[in-house]
C-alpha cells in the first residue's frame, strides 16, 4: 500500500532569528528528516558557494534568484520529494519563503514573477506550515556577530528591514499556511511555542511519536 505522503514544514526569519535551531529542534522531536537551504545538495554545496561565499563574483539580483531557484529545484528533486512520498516528515531550514522575503521583499525584485519561479522550481511542491521566528533586527545583527557574516549577512539594517517586513507581510496573508513565533525569549521557551502551533496545525504528525 502506498505510504500517505508527508508533511513539509518550513522554518524561515531573517538571518539570525535562531530559526536554524528550533528547525533542528522540532526534527528531533517528531523524528523528521532535516533539511536546509541552500546547499543541501552536491549541486546544493556549489550553488550555494556562489551565492553566499564573499570571495565569488557578487551575482546580479536576477542571477541571485536563479541560482537560488536552481537550489531548490535540485533539493526537492533530491531530499524533500522522495522522503515526502515515503510518508516522512520534511523540516527544512529555509524554502519558498525566503525568496519572496529576501530577493522579492529585500532587493525589490517584481514579488509576482518570483512566485511563479518558485512554482515552476519546486514542482508544485509546498509545505504544509511555514513557522517564521520573528526577532527584532537589533537582536538578529547582534546575533551573527558571533560568527563569520556571508554576503547576504553583511548588507545593511534596511535590506534586513525589508525583509522582516516581508515576512510578516506573508504570514498575515495567509495564516492558515503560516504562523509568526516570538523568537527573542529562552531557545526552551520558543520551542514550546513551536511545537504548540506545530501539534495544532499538524496533530497527526505528533500522533505517530518518535520512530523506535
Amino acid at each position: 500500500m502506498t505510504p500517505r505522503r508527508g508533511r513539509l514544514v518550513a522554518f524561515e526569519g531573517v538571518d539570525g532569528s535562531g530559526k536554524s535551531t528550533q528547525a533542528r529542534i522540532l526534527a528531533g522531536t517528531i523524528d523528521a528528516v532535516l533539511t536546509f537551504e541552500p546547499g543541501a545538495t552536491g549541486l546544493g554545496s556549489a550553488l550555494r558557494h556562489l551565492l553566499l561565499d564573499p570571495g565569488h563574483p557578487e551575482p546580479d539580483v536576477r542571477a541571485e534568484a536563479l541560482l537560488m531557484a536552481a537550489d531548490r529545484a535540485q533539493h526537492v528533486a533530491e531530499v524533500i520529494r522522495p522522503a515526502l512520498e515515503q510518508g516522512r516528515t520534511v523540516v527544512t531550514d529555509r524554502f519558498s519563503g525566503s525568496t519572496i522575503a529576501y530577493q522579492g521583499y529585500g532587493r525589490g525584485l517584481p514579488v509576482g514573477e518570483l512566485r511563479r519561479l518558485v512554482a515552476w522550481a519546486t514542482d508544485g511542491v509546498e509545505p504544509d506550515l511555514t513557522v517564521v521566528v520573528d526577532v527584532p533586527l537589533a537582536v538578529a545583527r547582534r546575533r551573527l556577530e558571533r560568527g563569520q557574516a556571508d554576503r547576504l549577512e553583511r548588507l545593511d539594517g534596511r535590506f534586513f528591514s525589508r525583509v522582516r517586513d516581508g515576512y510578516l507581510e506573508l504570514a498575515g496573508a495567509d495564516p492558515l499556511r503560516w504562523t509568526v513565533v516570538d523568537g527573542d525569549a529562552d531557545v526552551d521557551v520558543v520551542a514550546a511555542a513551536v511545537r504548540e502551533v506545530a501539534e495544532k496545525r499538524l496533530g497527526d504528525v505528533f500522533a505517530k511519536g518518535p520512530r523506535s
